[in-house]
Formats: structure tokens, sequence, C-alpha cells
């Protein structure tokens, strides 16, 4: 798989129910782990006194990634993605 740095923004459109937020919010909880445990979310950070997050995330290829796993987020229809794709630098201290 190929991986990917992915900044996500989420903008909840206004007049949505509190409560329906936190619905959705939970479900997406429970996607990340599952996304996790695929292999697909590698890391999720987000950024001190930020609400976007930024995250590597793994792929076969960027419309994979976009329509099978981001796409499956609940929160998706409310996020905006910039997708960068990664590939190992010759000084990775990891090589």
């Amino acid at each position: 798989m190929r991986e990917f740095l992915v900044e996500l923004t989420t903008t909840v459109p206004d007049g949505t129910d509190p409560a329906e937020v936190d619905r959705v919010r939970a479900r997406e909880a429970v996607r990340a782990r599952e996304l996790a445990a695929s292999g697909h979310l590698a890391r999720l950070w987000r950024p001190v006194g930020e609400k976007r997050s930024i995250g590597l995330w793994r792929a076969e290829d960027e419309a994979a990634l976009r329509e099978e796993v981001l796409g499956t987020l609940p929160l998706w229809p409310w996020m905006t993605a910039v997708v960068t794709e990664l590939e190992p630098h010759p000084n990775d201290p990891s090589v």
C-alpha cells in the first residue's frame, strides 16, 4: 500500500443538531479504530490549539484512499481533505 499525509478539516453545517453531531463523532471514533486495525490509518495528530487533524494513511492509490477509506468516515460529508502522496526519503533513518 502507498502512504499519504492527509490533512482533514471538519466543518459542521450551521443548524446541525448538537445531538446528531455527537452521534456522528461517536461513529467516527469506531470507524477510525476499524481503519487502524485494517492498516489504513497509521497515525493521527491534532495540531495544538486547532480542530483539524493530520494523519498518515495507507491505501492502494489516492482514488482508493478517497473512496474506500476516507469516504467511509461518518464525518466525511463535512470534511475537506488535502492529500499528499509520500515516498521514502533516502536519508530516512528507518531505511
